[in-house]
C-alpha cells in the first residue's frame, strides 16, 4: 500500500504541476515530451542489458522493512515521476483538456474535483495491482527462488524490449508521424481494452476497490495481532 501510494503521488505530482501551468507552457511540454520518451527508451535498453549481465536493481522488488521504509518510499516516488514523464506525451493532452475545459465551465472547484478523481482512479489501479503482486510473491516464493536467475533474465529482456519499443515508437510516430504494423497492433489492443473498461467501469472499479479494502483490513488486522502478541515476561526466580 505504501509503494502504490508513493508511485501514485509521484505520478500525479508531475501532472498537477504541469496542469497548473499556463496553456503556452503546457503546449510546449506536449510538443517536446517525445524527446523524453526516446531518452527513457535508451535508458531502458541500457538497463535491460546491464540486468542481463547480472546487475540487480536496488529496489526491483520493493520491501518496506523496519529501518528503511523511507528509502523504498522515496525510490517509488521517483519511479512514479519517471513513469509520468514517460507517458506525458500520450496522457497530458487528455489531462490538460480535462483541467482547463472544466476550469472554463465550472471554475477551479470543478477542475480540482476532476484532478482528485483522476488521481484516485490512478491510485486505485496501482494499489490493486501492487497488492495482487504482493500476494503472488508470497505464494510463489519457493518457485521464484528456485528459478530466480531465469526470472531475472526474463525481466531484463522485458525491460530492454520496452526500451526498444519506446525508441521505435518515437522514430515512427513522434518523429516521422507515421504508423507501422507494430504500433497499429499495439494501438488496436489498447483501444479494445479501453472500450471494455468504458463499458464495464463500475464493475472494474468495484473489484479493484474490494481488493484494496481487503488489503487495508488485512494490514490493520496483522498489526493488531502483532500488538496483542507482545506479552510481558516476568523476570526473577
Amino acid at each position: 500500500l505504501l509503494v502504490s501510494g508513493a508511485v501514485s503521488t509521484g505520478f500525479m505530482s508531475v501532472f498537477v504541476v504541469v496542469g497548473m501551468m499556463s496553456q503556452y507552457v503546457t503546449d510546449w511540454i506536449e510538443a517536446n515530451a517525445r524527446f523524453a520518451t526516446v531518452g527513457i527508451g535508451v535508458v531502458f535498453v541500457a538497463l535491460g542489458i546491464a540486468m542481463f549481465a547480472g546487475y540487480k536493481l536496488p529496489f526491483a522488488l520493493p520491501r518496506v522493512e523496519a529501518g528503511q521504509p523511507d528509502r523504498t518510499v522515496r525510490a517509488m516516488f521517483v519511479y512514479g515521476v519517471a513513469y509520468a514523464v514517460a507517458s506525458i506525451s500520450c496522457t497530458l493532452p487528455l489531462f490538460s483538456s480535462m483541467l482547463f475545459s472544466a476550469g472554463g465551465r465550472g471554475g477551479w472547484g470543478q477542475s480540482l474535483t476532476n484532478v482528485v478523481a483522476y488521481g484516485l482512479a490512478m491510485a486505485l489501479v496501482l494499489s490493486a495491482l501492487t497488492v495482487a503482486l504482493a500476494l503472488a510473491n508470497s505464494s510463489l516464493l519457493v518457485l521464484l527462488r528456485s528459478g530466480s536467475r531465469y526470472v531475472d533474465r526474463v525481466a531484463a529482456v522485458l525491460v530492454a524490449l520496452s526500451g526498444l519499443y519506446l525508441i521505435y515508437y518515437f522514430w515512427v510516430v513522434d518523429l516521422n508521424e507515421g504508423t507501422s504494423p507494430v504500433t497499429d497492433r499495439v494501438d488496436l489492443v489498447q483501444r479494445r481494452i479501453q472500450r471494455a473498461l468504458n463499458d464495464h467501469w463500475q464493475l472494474v472499479a468495484s473489484v479493484l476497490a474490494l481488493v484494496v479494502l481487503a488489503a487495508v483490513m488485512y494490514a490493520l488486522g496483522s498489526r493488531r495481532a502483532r500488538t496483542g502478541e507482545r506479552v510481558e515476561v516476568p523476570t526473577g526466580g
